[in-house]
């Protein structure tokens, strides 16, 4: 279960995302991209990074501004945030709009920095995506506004 795109020499298109992470994992995903692309210059590169364990993923970004990145797995996808020791503060102050599994995911962090850290968070379900954008708001405050 949730097994990552793990073959390198066979890059996915479109349709075999889709196929992959299923069609509510592929909703989510499109309510995700919807959502940033308005409050950020959003862009997204599809790459295989971090070696063999973490496959086929897209990478997104704000102008030239890393944000995160998303990798495919069976029937969903996971997130993969850095926060910075500087994003730190940003992110405790959303701690107490966040549910019980993101705080637990905050806490859990792997470490990076002073205290910041890399967070995986697998998307299974709308709320999810409530969780996940606080704290990429948090990592890069929207620029634009509505």
């Amino acid at each position: 279960m949730y097994e990552r795109m793990l073959d390198k020499s066979n890059k996915p298109c479109l349709s075999q995302i889709i196929e992959y992470i299923g069609k509510d994992g592929y909703a989510r995903l499109c309510k995700l991209e919807a959502y940033l692309e308005t409050q950020y210059n959003l862009s997204r590169e599809l790459r295989f990074p971090f070696g063999n364990n973490y496959g086929w993923g897209y990478k997104y970004s704000h102008k030239s501004f890393h944000l995160f990145y998303v990798f495919f797995e069976k029937g969903a996808f996971t997130v993969l945030i850095q926060i910075g020791d500087k994003q730190v503060p940003a992110v405790e102050k959303t701690l107490v709009a966040l549910t019980p599994k993101a705080k637990k995911l905050w806490v859990t962090r792997y470490p990076c920095g002073n205290n910041g850290g890399w967070i995986k968070y697998r998307i299974l379900e709308d709320a999810d995506l409530l969780d996940i954008i606080q704290y990429i708001r948090a990592k890069k405050s929207p620029p634009k506004q509505n």
